[in-house]
């Protein structure tokens, strides 16, 4: 399987063609982009579907009609069929895998050990764990430094198995939608993964169960029974669960009072976010915010440096090298 990298500075981007502009160009290997600060960009005509992974900072993703910020601790896998734009924000640092669906057949074969796997990755969004990102570093590194073919091809293997097994519960829930054969049955999973794709991407927004179950193909009362079946809870639980997520990460990360958040996240009742928030984390939302404040003071006074997460920075080589260099402490 060949691997072809591409390392984009501030404001470079890339546009990829589909079909035979695709080959003519990469062939049927994988395309691998590691990208650094704002404006780099990649646009993806589809035909084959993307893997995106922040290293550190933020994505600005437009993928189909969906518009979206992707944020470290998160994987996203684009659909094949969708033109997708992914650009860096501020000083971030991402890794992105293009392929057509040929080309993503070998990966998968490689990276799940099969000869003639029927495995295929499903378009989805997914929180990653922090081995996953270390494994994204590794072949971010990888690329940078030109290592052999060997060295890159296991890193790229080690990180799409990674993926693999993040989407290793999908078939027991392709198995439960409704169909008679298995093609009936993925093609309502597929649909009904665009549907809960949106709604964690775009919880902070008036979402209403008539209009996702038009992006379904259902009528709402079909929608949400198939919903409950395949994923075990309701849309509006979901819904509510994706923006408690959020806003235990805005407690994290943002200045703003914890009203101002529960307002951005769509709550209009504070009683009704802090009840929720309680009974999903065990703790007030307040509780939560001091707790956050301590451990950064402490870490930031004793941290040891072995002890810290993955931290990627990102700086120019020297102009005749025309990339990005890639540090990283463990």
């Amino acid at each position: 399987m060949k691997i072809i990298s591409e390392n984009l500075r501030y404001g470079a981007r890339i546009d990829i063609g589909s079909g035979d502009a695709f080959r003519q160009r990469y062939g049927d290997g994988l395309l691998v982009v590691v990208g650094g600060g704002r404006g780099a960009t990649v646009a993806s005509a589809g035909d084959g579907g993307g893997l995106w992974l922040p290293l550190r900072g933020r994505l600005k993703v437009a993928s189909g009609e969906a518009n979206f910020t992707l944020e470290p601790g998160q994987v996203f896998l684009s659909e094949p069929e969708l033109r997708t734009q992914i650009g860096g924000r501020g000083a971030s640092l991402w890794l992105g895998l293009v392929a057509q669906r040929a080309g993503w057949r070998r990966v998968l074969a490689r990276a799940s050990g099969a000869i003639a796997p029927e495995t295929s990755l499903v378009p989805a969004w997914h929180k990653a764990p922090p081995h996953l990102r270390r494994l994204g570093v590794r072949l971010a590194r990888a690329c940078l430094a030109r290592a052999s073919e060997q060295e890159t091809q296991h890193a790229c293997d080690d990180l799409v198995g990674g993926v693999l097994d993040l989407q290793a519960g999908f078939d027991a829930m392709v198995e439960r939608c409704p169909g008679r054969t298995l093609a009936q049955r993925q093609g309502v999973f597929l649909r009904l993964q665009r549907v809960r794709n949106h709604m964690a991407l775009s919880c902070q927004q008036e979402l209403d169960v008539p209009e996702l179950a038009r992006m379904a193909s259902y009528s709402p009362w079909h929608f949400i029974r198939a919903f409950h079946a395949v994923y075990g809870e309701t849309p509006h639980a979901y819904l509510v669960e994706q923006r408690l997520d959020r806003a235990r990460r805005l407690l994290r990360s943002s200045p703003l009072a914890i009203s101002e958040i529960a307002l951005a996240i769509g709550f209009e009742n504070r009683c009704a976010f802090s009840r929720l928030f309680k009974q999903r984390f065990g703790v007030s939302a307040a509780q939560l915010r001091r707790e956050y404040g301590r451990a950064g003071a402490v870490r930031a006074r004793r941290c040891d440096p072995r002890e810290l997460p993955v931290r990627a920075s990102m700086a120019t080589r020297p102009a005749n090298s025309g990339q990005l260099a890639l540090a990283t402490d463990f």
